[in-house]
């Protein structure tokens, strides 16, 4: 009887353990969902300086093939020759680029106006759009003849304000202005302290890992490191042959602003499928003011493009890089996209990648368990 009772009193005590790192475990992952949703945009900050460090690291490593100097060097090296062509872009056809960002964003204007009237038209309700502001209904009404011009003047409560908009409009102007560069410095400054350092930050994260699951943790983020590196370098050379495709091509149809839609395709290749929908919109709308041949010649470029991107470039530069159906990328793009916004949509892929091979990992571990013999 006496053993009976322990082995109750056992089962008990082993039910309220498991009871109690459940709840605990239940706890802990709450947590970290709730820290991840309200510290998202910063997470997402120091994700884009690590992907920044992968990408100047593999950049290093390339040229290690070509030159035999330290790692510091190389880096220096790949530094000073990215800073020499941003900057050379800049100086050279940085009045070009203002000139033709103006001209594309007032066409872009004037056509979503347009294509708004001719919703309208048609009897499509456009209420929704927020395409420029009207004219106050007062407005339109005829001023009588014997009006006085001094009805005209606004009165010092509208002067107040207007001044307090105007102040408004600057200041979070100013203040967006200010946490833009200030969000490209500090992912300047973390990619280069990554790539500076690589091999401390890798002992660093692996040294976390508990010891009995160190050797599995050491395998997981070297190949995560190479799938990135891999990747990154893919999506460089896909950017830079879609910029100079799009930049020619828009050039040889007549389109204006060519060299700045060549800019924004090639940026936005780098988030796939909604980033060439995006690219392809903006190049249509502004080719409508050239009129229907050009945008029509513009459509069928951008289709090429689309064509040469995801059947020739897309499988053949990053064949050994990263392997995901379309399907579920745009899945788990519009999950992201959702739910974090355009920080979800930009940073989907690599996210998708990190996933894959985790998973891709535990596949293997459970296969190569089942295949040993009992």
């Amino acid at each position: 009887m006496a053993g009976s009772a322990d082995n109750h009193l056992q089962a008990r005590n082993d039910l309220a353990w498991a009871i109690s790192v459940g709840g605990i475990g239940v706890v802990v992952f709450a947590s970290l969902l709730l820290f991840i949703w309200y510290f998202a945009a910063t997470l997402f900050l120091i994700f884009s300086g690590m992907l920044l460090g992968v990408a100047l690291n593999a950049l290093t490593t390339m040229l290690g093939h070509i030159v035999r100097l330290p790692h510091s060097l190389r880096l220096t090296v790949v530094c000073l020759v990215l800073a020499g062509l941003l900057s050379g872009v800049v100086f050279l056809g940085g009045a070009t680029i203002a000139q033709q960002a103006a001209v594309l964003s007032d066409t872009i204007k004037s056509q979503l106006v347009g294509v708004k009237a001719f919703l309208d038209r048609n009897g499509i309700d456009t209420s929704y759009f927020e395409l420029g502001s009207s004219a106050p209904a007062a407005s339109t009404a005829p001023a009588s003849p014997g009006a006085a011009t001094t009805h005209n003047l606004p009165g010092a409560g509208a002067l107040a304000s207007s001044g307090g908009a105007i102040v408004s409009q600057t200041l979070k102007l100013l203040l967006g202005t200010v946490n833009a560069v200030g969000n490209f410095f500090i992912v300047l400054f973390l990619g280069l302290t990554f790539a500076a350092q690589p091999s401390v930050y890798r002992k660093g994260l692996l040294y976390m890992a508990p010891a009995r699951h160190r050797d599995r943790a050491t395998v997981i983020v070297d190949r995560i490191g190479d799938t990135l590196e891999r990747w990154l370098i893919a999506q460089i050379i896909t950017m830079a042959a879609v910029f100079v495709v799009t930049w020619i091509g828009l050039a040889i149809i007549g389109i204006q602003s060519s060299f700045i839609l060549g800019i924004q395709a090639g940026l936005l290749a780098f988030i796939p499928t909604v980033g060439a929908l995006v690219a392809g919109l903006i190049v249509v709308l502004a080719s409508l003011a050239s009129g229907w041949v050009a945008a029509a010649s513009a459509f069928a470029l951008f289709l090429g493009i689309h064509a040469l991107e995801s059947y020739v470039l897309t499988p053949i530069v990053q064949r050994q890089a990263l392997d995901i159906p379309p399907a579920t990328l745009f899945a788990f793009q519009i999950l992201l996209g959702v739910v974090f916004g355009i920080w979800g949509i930009s940073l989907a892929l690599p996210l998708m990648a990190i996933v894959k091979v985790l998973i891709d990992h535990f596949k293997a571990n459970e296969a190569e368990a089942g295949a040993v013999p009992a």
